[in-house]
């Protein structure tokens, strides 16, 4: 709605994870980092924890953009709400085997084979696991398992474990000591600070098309990260109702005031303010006014 009327040439603050509006804050590069050095160095399990909206799945997905076909297989669980012969199905279906079979010996044993085949050609497979606190102990211990698959030098599969800070209270129960023990590589993304916040929103603002990023002025920014508490999801969510609350009282620019009443709306869940509704009621207004006397003349 607001996008030609401010110069852009997209919504900059979609909530999809799209590699290209990436910010690597310095916890964000610092989890980066971790993630391609357990990949590259084939460690077994790496463990990525972060808030609501923290950024994981946006990490996630700039890292699998950047992984060479070539070195790399990888297969994304998204559901982890599965029993252990759903999710080894679900793994191997994603590694594009059939997947079909009805028992974990043969759903074992048809990866197992993949794998090996993989580890000969020189290619790593990788599975990714989002959401990882909702997966159940016994899922869990099926994980573990798998990686028991391996050769005398390397593991055959490397496992992402990504999820809230709930995952690392679910890894600390004692039942699940042996899976905790193997992870090698743990990370943990943290809310961006006020400066990191401001230069997001900036960053967001240049990829769609407002290289100035003069839409906000330095105090809405301020405001933003008050209100967004520093967490990416909810700063995109602020941001764009407060450019459509803007743009609905034709302003140049986003102010605190327009900040504070997005806050508000997203808070309550409410619709966008019938002030930023204004331009779209006004079209509609003038379609009713044309609509009424062609309907009298059909009947």
């Amino acid at each position: 709605m607001y996008e030609t009327y401010y110069g852009l040439q997209e919504k900059p603050f979609g909530i999809t994870p799209d590699p290209r509006y990436l910010y690597l804050s310095k916890t964000h590069q610092d989890a980066f980092a971790h993630l391609v050095y357990g990949l590259r160095g084939r460690v077994g399990f790496i463990a990525v924890t972060g808030e609501v909206g923290a950024g994981k799945t946006t990490i996630l997905r700039s890292l699998c953009s950047q992984l060479e076909e070539t070195s790399y297989r990888l297969a994304l669980i998204f559901n982890p709400r599965l029993t252990p012969i759903g999710l080894l199905q679900s793994i191997n279906a994603e590694f594009g085997l059939s997947g079909r079979r009805r028992s974990l010996v043969a759903l074992v044993r048809e990866l197992n084979e993949f794998l090996l085949e993989e580890n000969r050609s020189g290619r790593t497979p990788v599975l990714i696991i989002d959401e990882a606190q909702n997966l159940s102990a016994e899922v869990l211990e099926q994980i573990r398992l798998l990686s028991n698959l391996e050769t005398a030098r390397d593991k055959l599969i490397q496992i992402v474990l990504v999820g809230q800070p709930e995952l690392a209270e679910l890894l600390a129960r004692p039942n699940l000591r042996q899976l905790n023990q193997r992870i090698v590589v743990r990370c943990r993304l943290d809310a961006l600070d006020r400066a990191e916040t401001c230069a997001y929103i900036l960053h967001r603002l240049q990829v769609a098309g407002r290289a100035d990023g003069a839409l906000f002025s330095p105090a809405a920014l301020q405001e933003v990260h008050h209100h967004a508490r520093g967490y990416p999801r909810l700063i995109n969510t602020i941001c764009d109702r407060a450019l459509l609350v803007s743009y609905g009282e034709s302003k140049g620019q986003v102010s605190p005031r327009d900040v504070r009443q997005a806050a508000r709306e997203v808070a309550a869940g409410e619709f966008p303010s019938r002030r930023a509704m204004a331009y779209g009621n006004g079209f509609l207004a003038l379609l009713a006014r044309l609509w009424h006397p062609l309907r009298r003349s059909a009947f």
